[in-house]
């Protein structure tokens, strides 16, 4: 009768470990979760920080904001001055959306007083407005200049779950400046600026495409996951010691039970 008990007991202790070990690490992985999205929050309050002083400050030569992404690889959200003239039949059309409306950011090569061309992200135009010749003053002709921001390359695909750029059918899911380039028509051996510019909200003729599209206020909900993390981490520990506790509890109580029934014989 006792070994029935002390098996039953064994197996009890064993199950418990068990659960308490897994306990244990699941909570370890919520604190580690809680404290990566703290280090995410930090990351990203700089980055705002970061992103609101330079579209705040005045625009600069393209020259300059060169020597900048040669010196660090990292232009994005500068303010850019750039003058030349758009090589409008090498359009290309990343796929996006605007204010609930699908369609495409036109990017455009300018061509460079220097002989060398950038890609400009002229705004958005509407899905039906894809075709060029569906918005012909938007194809202004003659030297102009260009006001807007610096946009660091895509340096790969950011994400699987984006389908495959169809250079073919003009039609880019990722910023990929090379295949951008590489199908917009432009003379052989032609130089191109390493960065992408988007343009400012100047109206272009006709209204088309819209200017000023480049998203600056990122989300930051790092706090809120922060907190999820660590309050599911606390929930579990109070259940982990609840598990504890009550072993004890229940050893006690048999104990008692053990000592009544020896005076009751």
């Amino acid at each position: 009768m006792n070994t029935t008990s002390d098996s039953v007991a064994g197996r009890s202790r064993s199950k418990m470990a068990l659960l308490l070990g897994l306990g244990l690490v699941l909570f370890v992985i919520l604190l580690a979760l809680g404290t990566w999205q703290v280090q995410r929050l930090y990351w990203k309050e700089g980055l705002l920080q970061t992103i609101n002083e330079r579209t705040h400050s005045a625009p600069v030569p393209l020259a300059e904001v060169e020597k900048r992404f040669a010196a660090t690889g990292d232009v994005d959200y500068m303010p850019v001055t750039v003058t030349g003239t758009f090589l409008h039949e090498g359009e290309r059309h990343f796929f996006a959306t605007w204010q609930g409306q699908s369609g495409f950011d036109v990017f455009t090569p300018l061509h460079l007083e220097d002989g060398r061309f950038a890609l400009i992200n002229r705004g958005f135009v509407p899905y039906d407005f894809k075709d060029a010749a569906k918005r012909p003053q938007s194809q202004g002709a003659g030297p102009l200049t260009v006001k807007g921001l610096a946009r660091n390359p895509l340096p790969a695909k950011p994400s699987m779950m984006l389908p495959d750029n169809d250079p073919r059918k003009n039609i880019f899911y990722w910023k990929d400046r090379d295949a951008m380039a590489a199908s917009a028509s432009l003379p052989a051996g032609a130089g191109l600026v390493p960065f992408f510019i988007d343009a400012d909200a100047t109206p272009n003729p006709g209204g088309l495409p819209v200017g000023g599209v480049t998203i600056i206020d990122l989300p930051n909900s790092h706090l809120q996951y922060a907190v999820t993390w660590y309050g599911l981490a606390a929930a579990l520990a109070g259940v982990l010691i609840f598990m504890l506790r009550r072993p004890a509890k229940d050893a006690s109580a048999r104990k008692s039970e053990s000592i009544f029934g020896k005076h009751d014989a």
